[in-house]
């Protein structure tokens, strides 16, 4: 039996591409980035090459591009870093009910420091009011973070109205676009973003690198101290193969964008009609008009999600049932939770596929009709 991969959300298979450029990197460019030697002079070389990528990819300069570990770290980065640069100019902070928790649990612990978090609420397709946004801003506001994208429902949120709200304010807009780089153009400028994460393995690049863009000008505290690498914004030394990978993996995602997003329109649209060939009672978690094209969140009537993964599992369809970093808890997805609300069936029949390097038609008409198989075998 062949088994069908559509987890991307939670990761994604790493390009052949990128692993042959890490592993040329690996080989050839084993020098400290900070050594004044040839090898420290090459691997500082490549290693600028690689940031000039990342940095082109977004609309930013080279130099507003700050290297981590993932998505997580470059959260971390940018929530700390503001709070800790801005805390004289107030304590309020502003973000939503369904952030990653790379966010969620990072404001929490602010709010055990004596922070205000305000938590915007979101409607029943898992997108927030500008209304509400405007509501909830005070003059002591320092820090607004809101996705760009919901990893579990696809749901795009409206950064650049939000930028453009926030011009003649004090406060620092962060964006976690980790679900998002790749796959929608993001540029810096027309979103009016000062701060924005991304990470590799989200799109066919290695695990354990990601960036933070940090717009010019904006405040910033180091939360890694050590060294002076990264402009002394982030203490470490670089992970010069990652880079080179992760480069390698934007390229490849910028020179291939609109054919993936065409490519995953189709496979939401295949995945969905056999459903409704089969009979199958359904209905997709979501915003229809604004929503990232390879996550296909969906609501079976009667089924248990934890008996649904694993019949799923059992014939090869790997899929989720929302945000991997949560994968094995027991409690209702907190995204679902705030666009519906506490006793709702979607907490318990949804699942959450996602599309990405290997998926073809066929693949996804397979594993339509192998989930419809299992609907109709468990729905009450």
């Amino acid at each position: 039996m062949e088994t069908i991969y559509l987890d991307h959300a939670a990761t994604s298979p790493i390009h052949p591409e990128v692993i042959a450029v890490m592993t040329e990197a690996f080989e050839h460019t084993f020098g400290n980035p900070s050594s004044i030697h040839s090898a420290g002079r090459q691997a500082r070389k490549v290693l600028d090459d690689a940031r000039t990528k990342l940095a082109r990819a977004i609309g930013a300069k080279d130099t507003e591009i700050i290297i981590t570990s993932g998505g997580t770290e470059a959260d971390n980065t940018a929530i700390f870093g503001v709070i800790n640069a801005l805390k004289s100019k107030g304590k309020h902070i502003i973000t939503t009910q369904i952030e990653h928790h790379a966010v969620l649990n990072t404001c929490e612990k602010l709010e055990k420091e004596g922070y205000e978090v305000t938590y915007l609420p979101v409607d029943k397709s898992g997108r927030i009011s500008l209304e509400s946004f405007e509501k909830a801003l005070r003059e002591d506001t320092i820090l607004v973070t809101i996705m760009y994208g919901n990893n579990e429902v696809g749901t795009v949120q409206p950064i650049s109205e939000i930028g453009e709200i926030l011009k003649n304010h004090q406060a620092v807009f962060h964006t976690d676009a980790v679900q998002a780089f790749g796959l929608e153009k993001l540029n810096v400028d027309e979103l009016h973003v000062d701060l924005l994460s991304v990470s590799s393995h989200k799109l066919n690049g290695p695990k354990g690198i990601g960036f933070l863009y940090q717009r010019t000008g904006t405040s910033l505290s180091a939360t890694f101290v050590g060294g002076s690498q990264e402009k002394k914004r982030r203490a470490g030394t670089e992970n010069v193969p990652a880079a080179v990978g992760f480069a390698k993996a934007v390229e490849i995602a910028q020179n291939e964008m609109e054919t993936k997003q065409a490519q995953y329109e189709q496979f939401r649209s295949i995945f969905v009609t056999v459903l409704d060939n089969e009979k199958i009672d359904y209905k997709i978690n979501g915003n229809a008009e604004h929503t990232l094209p390879h996550v296909l969140n969906l609501s079976f009537k009667g089924m248990d999600v934890e008996s649904f993964l694993v019949n799923l599992d059992m014939s090869g369809v790997y899929a989720s049932s929302g945000s991997a970093c949560t994968a094995g808890s027991i409690d209702p997805s907190h995204v679902l939770v705030a666009m519906f609300g506490t006793d709702r069936e979607e907490l318990r029949n949804s699942i959450r596929f996602s599309f990405g390097l290997g998926n073809t038609e066929d693949l996804i008409k397979e594993a339509a009709l192998r989930t419809a198989k299992i609907v109709k075998r468990l729905a009450n």
